[in-house]
């Protein structure tokens, strides 16, 4: 049986149980006819998985690993905020005309800020395929705080051919010419998923190791603020184990259990087996904790209730493709799911509160 799954039943009847309706008040969520949107909610569920026992695959219904890493690959890797990026359909509903959802998820994790103690040995231990130091050009007219930042090969070749003395530094790879780190003031700029590599190789036991896309200056500008906002790592030594163990915290201020839980426990734990192989660790503990964890009431209440009736299959094993060690080379086809059993029927047609 899957722990994924007796800790999704455990909850939800936690919820319905004792759960506290918000029927009758004032509500943001509503359905695409415009009525509130109305839940049973539950302060607080915390949900734990030691990863290198098992992966928290619920086995209740069917959730699809590739799409639900290729979301995360968006955030994290792609760091996008437009769902022309992004193949499953999940952010339609928040698009602008342009496929854009504002400052939020990915637009957060790709703006580079100034860490005073990024330095060039440290660059080079984090990233070691990279190894690409040059000077941009003092004129050099791409957004350097507030994207992604890809070199072209020409740009790649300027940069380290020393005739651009005079600009800021640049840390790159060579190959795909993405942009690492760049200074601004003598000080080395990066991103929130790149200071998580750099200090989990450099500084491993230290208490610092956390992103945040919880940015309150720009929610006016997030078509959806984020629901999964933060993620802290914690790094540990087994006893007898060479390696050491990369452990997670997911926060999420709200879950709609019955939509979202088991994805964004299915991507969050690929993401952690992820960043632990970049840096050459061991998956240790994964817990999920969520503010606000509801079941949409009446809507949702009689599937949550098929869910639970049913009998769960065991875990499936989890392969994510060892010859890869470096993030931003994973795809959604560098993990699968072996022996994944599913105990019923999947779900269809949910409907989502927006």
């Amino acid at each position: 049986m899957s722990l994924a799954d007796i800790e999704f039943i455990n909850m939800c009847k936690d919820v319905l149980e004792n759960g506290t309706s918000t029927e009758g008040q004032k509500v943001r969520p509503h359905w695409p006819d415009g009525t509130p949107a109305y839940t049973i909610m539950k302060f607080c569920e915390i949900n734990r998985f030691d990863l290198s026992e098992e992966f928290p695959m619920l086995t209740l219904r069917k959730t699809g690993i590739k799409s639900a890493t290729d979301e995360i690959l968006w955030i994290w890797q792609r760091k996008s905020n437009n769902i022309h990026d992004l193949a499953p359909h999940i952010w339609d509903e928040w698009a602008d005309e342009d496929g854009g959802i504002g400052k939020a998820y990915g637009y957060q994790m790709g703006v580079k800020h100034p860490f005073r103690e990024v330095n060039d040995e440290g660059l080079k231990n984090a990233f070691p395929e990279y190894y690409c130091f040059g000077t941009l050009p003092a004129d050099y007219e791409k957004d350097l705080k507030n994207s992604q930042i890809f070199l072209t090969e020409e740009e790649r070749t300027l940069a380290t051919s020393g005739a651009s003395e005079g600009g800021e530094r640049v840390f790159f790879d060579g190959e795909t010419g993405r942009v690492a780190a760049v200074t601004a003031g003598g000080r080395w700029n990066v991103d929130q998923v790149d200071k998580v590599i750099y200090d989990l190789v450099n500084a491993p036991f230290g208490r610092r190791i956390m992103t945040t896309i919880w940015n309150p200056e720009e929610l006016d500008e997030m078509n959806l603020q984020p629901c999964a906002y933060s993620c802290t790592f914690t790094v540990t030594q087994k006893e007898g184990h060479e390696k050491l163990t990369l452990n997670m915290i997911l926060n999420q201020r709200s879950q709609d259990i019955l939509a979202a839980w088991a994805w964004n426990t299915c991507q969050y734990a690929v993401l952690q087996h992820m960043i632990a192989q970049t840096v050459g660790m061991e998956v240790g503990e994964f817990v999920h904790v969520d503010a606000n964890a509801h079941i949409y009431a009446p809507r949702h209440i009689p599937a949550i209730k098929e869910l639970i009736s049913r009998t769960p299959k065991p875990a499936p094993e989890f392969w994510l493709d060892p010859e890869i060690h470096d993030f931003y080379r994973f795809t959604k086809d560098s993990v699968k799911l072996i022996g994944y059993e599913v105990a019923g029927e999947q779900i269809t047609d949910i409907e989502i509160a927006i």
